[in-house]
């Protein structure tokens, strides 16, 4: 038998969902790392598999292209979000996932803005192997120094940098996700601050390696560069896939993202 998927992608961050609300998906690591393989398999940065939820209107399951499953990711809860939204013939969504339950609302026909929760900085929250200042942490690689530390339901490091395209992101984003402070690995970003609203971002992602885009590592960049007084509560993240425009409400605490969501073929595999 072969099992139907959709694949979608947030600004080129790409993902194979499978609709397991119905029929149960178990998909182990080794079957999500086959999935995700470019050459092998369907190809996409995470394997989503949507499951039953009392709480909201879907439970996301999210699988890394290594396999690793993780608990939070921005750019799938919108793509899940309008999949729910376009079933249910509304604008808003509830995405449940490890790290909590999103509240989406359209904003567009594929503009997709996400509540992405309380950013957290407390060591023991990211979480870190030891107590530091997370502001500004005491890792250097090569140019790369002094990260902020923040956690968006999983943990990243952001570095600041006079330009993105000079970094070997690729090199770099390979040694510094298995830092031994973070024993959960970790998100690496490195950001260029044009102006109070502007930021150019990029992303190795913990799991699934350079990314086109990447939802919370965006929040996560405005968290910690807003916090070092480098960029206001409300910014443009300029990926190499495309912008997402995010506001830290700081009444609330929460974080919103706001981007498209596009749907690229649907297919069927045998798993």
């Amino acid at each position: 038998m072969k099992t139907s998927f959709i694949k979608m992608h947030g600004l080129g961050n790409d993902f194979v969902i499978f609709d397991g609300r119905q029929a149960p998906i178990r998909l182990n690591a080794q079957q999500a790392a086959k999935l995700a393989d470019r050459r092998m398999g369907i190809g996409c940065d995470q394997v989503i598999v949507m499951e039953a939820s009392s709480k909201a209107d879907v439970f996301m399951r999210i699988l890394n292209a290594d396999g690793s499953e993780v608990s939070s990711c921005g750019n799938a809860t919108r793509c899940v979000a309008w999949l729910i939204m376009q079933e249910n013939r509304k604008d808003t969504a509830t995405v449940e996932t490890r790290a909590g339950i999103m509240q989406a609302v359209r904003i567009g026909d594929k503009d997709i803005r996400v509540d992405m929760g309380m950013p957290k900085f407390e060591w023991q929250d990211i979480p870190l192997a030891k107590a530091v200042d997370t502001k500004k942490l005491d890792i250097t690689h090569g140019d790369l120094h002094s990260p902020a530390v923040v956690s968006m339901g999983n943990p990243h490091m952001v570095f600041v940098v006079k330009d993105v395209e000079s970094v070997d992101l690729q090199a770099a984003g390979k040694i510094l996700e298995h830092h031994p402070l973070f024993p959960e690995r970790a998100n690496v970003s490195i950001a260029q601050v044009i102006d109070k609203r502007h930021v150019k971002l990029r992303v190795w992602e913990r799991g699934a390696g350079l990314t086109l885009a990447c939802g919370t590592a965006a929040c996560a960049t405005v968290a910690a560069l807003h916090n070092n007084g480098l960029v206001d509560a409300i910014a443009e993240i300029k990926l190499p896939g495309g912008t997402l425009n995010i506001e830290w409400d700081k009444v609330t605490q929460h974080i919103y993202m706001t981007g498209a969501v596009a749907e690229s073929f649907t297919g069927e595999v045998k798993l």
